[in-house]
Parts: C-alpha cells; sequence; structure tokens
C-alpha cells in the first residue's frame, strides 16, 4: 500500500469554523494513525470571497492545536506549490486535456450564465461543432471551461461512512471548471490537485456527497485512480441549524479568547461525530493512538458547549499548581488591586474555574479587594447549621486565637487552629468556619474557605474584617432579637 496522505484545503475566507477544525484534526489523524504525512493547501481560487490575514489565522490555528502539517506553503515538499492562486497554468494545461478527450467543453454563454457554476444541466455550448468552437475563439470571445457529463449512464462512488453511492448523470449539470478570469472552481481544482499531490484520503463535510459523482467522472477522463473518500457529518447548533458566524456561534478564536484551552477545544471536537473507546479525555498522542475510520458516525453532531467547558475544567483540574499558576496570573493584573499572595489565590481557583477568563476570575476574587457590603441572610446556612446569632458567637470565641495566631501562611496549622476552637466549645467544624468564611467575604461562594482566605488576606486585613463583621452582627442582632 502506498503511504497514507491528506489534505486540509481551506479557503482564507474568514475565521476557523469549528466544522473546518474538526476536518483539519480528523485529516490529521487519520494520516498520522497510520504514519501518515499531513498536507496543507489553500484553496484561493474563489478571490472575491478571500479576507485579508485569514491564511495567517489557518496557520495560528493548526499551530495552536499542535495539528502541524509535514507539507505546506512554508513547507515545499515535491508537489506544490500549495496555494491554488499559484497553480493556474497546471489546471489550464489539465482543462485542455479533458477537451481534449471530450470531458470537457468551451462555454461562451453570455457573462452572467458562465460564471454560474451550472445555469442548467446541459450546457447549449457543448453541442457547438469544433469550427464554431474555433471561430469564437479567433474572435476573441470570453469562455469558461465545463465539464461535459455523459448523455447517459451513472456516476457511482465509495464512501467510508455512507458506502456505495449513485447518480444518474442526467441530475448532473455541465459545472464550470475553470473560469474566464483563469482561476479553477473548487470542483476541478480539487481533483486535480488531490491527484497530483498523491492523496490517498480525501476528508471533507458531507455537503459534497452530491457532486463527487462529478469528480469521479473527471477521474475516469484522466485515467486516474480516485482516493478514499470520508465525507464527514455536519456539527450543528441544534437539531436544524449548522453552525454559522452568521447566526453569532463561535469560532475557534472566539471560544479561546472566552478562555478556552487549544487543547480542550481540540478534545471536544474530536468527540463530534467520533466515539473513543472509552475514556473522552484525550491527549492529541491518545488520539492519534485511537481514531479510526469505522468509529466516525453518520449521524449530524451538536455542538453542545455544556460539554466543552467540562472537558475545558477538566484540563484545568489536571494540570499542575504551576501550570495552571502559568496559565491564569497574567490576569490578576487587571483582576487584582490588593498585594497578595497570588499562588494562594490560583490555588483556590483551579478546582472551581471553568476558564482561563478574566470576568470570571474578577467574580471569584472581587471580595479580595475590597469588603463587600454587610449581608446579614450570608451568615444562615442550613448544612452548617449557623445563623446570624450563633454566627456571632463563633466570630467573638475565634478572635483571640485568630490575633495570636503568627503564621498566615500556615494553612495547616490555622485549619487545625480553629478546629480546635469548635472543638473546645463542642461545636462542629462548619460552625466556626463558615461565620469566619462570610465574614471575611461577606459572599455566599467564595474560592477556598475561611483558612485559605485569611491566609490570601493577611493577618491585618483578616482582623479587620472579623472586627467589623462582629460589629455589624451586634448592631443586626440589636435590632433582631433572637425570639
Amino acid at each position: 500500500m502506498s503511504k497514507i496522505r491528506t489534505r486540509f484545503a481551506p479557503s482564507p475566507t474568514g475565521y476557523m469554523h469549528i466544522g473546518n477544525l474538526r476536518t483539519a484534526l480528523y485529516c490529521y489523524l487519520i494520516a498520522k494513525h497510520q504514519g501518515g504525512d499531513f498536507i496543507l493547501r489553500i484553496e484561493d481560487t474563489d478571490q472575491n470571497r478571500e479576507v485579508k490575514g485569514a491564511t495567517d489565522v489557518i496557520f495560528n490555528t493548526l499551530k495552536e492545536t499542535g495539528l502541524n502539517w509535514d507539507e505546506g506553503p512554508d513547507k515545499p515538499g515535491d508537489v506544490g506549490p500549495y496555494i491554488q492562486s499559484e497553480r493556474l497554468g497546471i489546471y489550464k494545461d489539465y482543462a485542455n486535456k479533458l477537451i481534449q478527450v471530450g470531458a470537457a467543453h468551451y462555454c461562451f454563454c453570455n457573462k452572467d450564465e458562465k460564471e454560474t457554476e451550472g445555469f442548467e444541466m446541459r450546457d447549449p455550448c457543448r453541442y457547438l461543432s469544433s469550427q464554431e468552437v474555433q471561430a469564437k475563439l479567433d474572435a476573441g470571445e470570453e469562455y469558461v471551461i465545463r465539464q461535459t457529463i455523459p448523455e447517459e449512464g451513472v456516476a457511482s462512488f465509495d464512501d467510508e461512512i455512507y458506502g456505495h453511492i449513485e447518480a444518474p448523470v442526467d441530475t448532473l449539470d455541465d459545472a464550470v471548471l475553470l473560469k474566464s478570469d483563469g482561476f479553477p472552481t473548487y470542483n476541478f481544482a480539487n481533483v486535480v490537485d488531490d491527484h497530483l499531490m498523491g492523496i490517498t484520503d480525501v476528508v471533507r463535510g458531507n455537503e459534497y456527497l452530491s457532486s463527487t459523482p462529478k469528480y469521479n467522472l473527471l477521474y475516469k477522463a484522466f485515467n486516474w485512480n480516485p482516493p478514499r473518500y470520508i465525507h464527514l457529518p455536519p456539527v450543528m447548533k441544534d437539531e436544524h441549524n449548522k453552525l454559522s458566524k452568521r447566526n453569532g456561534d463561535a469560532s475557534f478564536q472566539d471560544l479561546k479568547a472566552e478562555g478556552y484551552l487549544p487543547q480542550a477545544i481540540l478534545n471536544y471536537i474530536a468527540l463530534l461525530g467520533w466515539a473513543p473507546a472509552d475514556e473522552e479525555i484525550l491527549s492529541l498522542d491518545d488520539l492519534i493512538k485511537q481514531f479510526t475510520v469505522d468509529r466516525i458516525s453518520k449521524a449530524p453532531a451538536i455542538f453542545d458547549k455544556d460539554k466543552l467547558t467540562w472537558v475545558n475544567e477538566t484540563y484545568l483540574r489536571n494540570m499542575t499548581l504551576d501550570e495552571f499558576h502559568d496559565l491564569v496570573s497574567p490576569l490578576y493584573k487587571d483582576a487584582l488591586t490588593r498585594e497578595v499572595d497570588e499562588k494562594e489565590i490560583s490555588m483556590v481557583l483551579q478546582p472551581r474555574l471553568t476558564r482561563i477568563n478574566l470576568d470570571e476570575v474578577k467574580g471569584f476574587v472581587d471580595f479580595i479587594n475590597e469588603c463587600l457590603p454587610f449581608d446579614a441572610a450570608l451568615y444562615k446556612h442550613k448544612k452548617m447549621k449557623t445563623n446570624p446569632y450563633n454566627s456571632l458567637e463563633a466570630l467573638k470565641l475565634s478572635l483571640p486565637a485568630m490575633e495570636a495566631w503568627e503564621d498566615y501562611s500556615d494553612d495547616d496549622g490555622m485549619m487545625h487552629m480553629q478546629m480546635d476552637i469548635a472543638k473546645e466549645h463542642e461545636l462542629k467544624n462548619g460552625r466556626i468556619m463558615w461565620p469566619i468564611r462570610v465574614a471575611l467575604s461577606n459572599k455566599a461562594m467564595t474560592p477556598g474557605g475561611s483558612v485559605e482566605i485569611a491566609h490570601i488576606l493577611g493577618k491585618e486585613e483578616t482582623l479587620k474584617r472579623m472586627r467589623q463583621a462582629i460589629n455589624d452582627l451586634e448592631a443586626w442582632v440589636k435590632e433582631n432579637p433572637e425570639a
């Protein structure tokens, strides 16, 4: 068998759609699982839709996700160029070869018609005599080159996902292969390039299933062996709508900006239409080892933001503290105004953050910058069996010990000190620790408990807040005497 060669051939028309990135990933995994080559080709033949900087977006996205190509515009092999606009002479030559064997023809219809890929099933220009064609060429009339679909018969191909597919030729139109500006259409360029670049496995979306019979007619006309086809089911927003930037659906760049890790995004999109053997959290190396085409589904995949968030959380939890701290610490300069032990903040955030996101970090650490408004209701906790009245008692019991404690960076020591207060007064630990936690944060949900928060705030600020909480609770109890 020849060496497996796949290609990812995006158009530089804007952002990296999640479906595009999944196609790139599957191309990469199919090649690497079998020790093959992954080729990057830029299909820029639709010059009107090209977006400045889009090629850089493609390069950067693949690099960030680890999908490193073996050949491409910046890694030339023996079959370049790898940018279609640099291959126009090649397409012209092969279009002429098709004309010579009767598989293509010149079309001289008016501009509006000839720039349309299929304005009718059978182009009337296919019936022009060679003399009529030559006369029009000699007169300098503009033309496109169209595929000449056989008059009768069936075009067919085999797909690894969808099986054997046939299309009667009378359902196929004489599509444009070469436009009047000399640029090829996708219908033509992908066939020529895939053959000349030795692509063995063509991986693309199932929207191309209906066009592939026409592609196979081209392979047959050239007497080339077609590749193995792997058409992928779509990635959907819901049961009825595809993901679309037009509808505000996120691109890879958008998800990364929201704080999702590139490796988590890649892991998640691998699951959009492919079923792993067991574990769902898989590194790129794991995916390479496990990925096989037979586990790709025919059914559309629904993009689930909650599932992506779960995958991302799992990646964050599985990091070492140092790795997590390196990721999140750049956000502290905009989230924190108080000088604190940032490593301690990272330690309490790691089990809680869903994304490396400034807004999320701010939501967790806002109480560190300044004391939030007093709210007696926060002291009521059913599980901890606390209320504003016994919380006032707990804070008064705890304050002397917190004043005497010297090393606020000793989390283990402080935890046992607070537990000893509870034990001494025959209370559950939560009866002491929850009131301290609320006194220091004035929040119902905090990253870390009373010990970690005291460590982060430091002794001076901790004692200041505890005293303020005692004053606030005393004032509240005075206005709300216990029944």
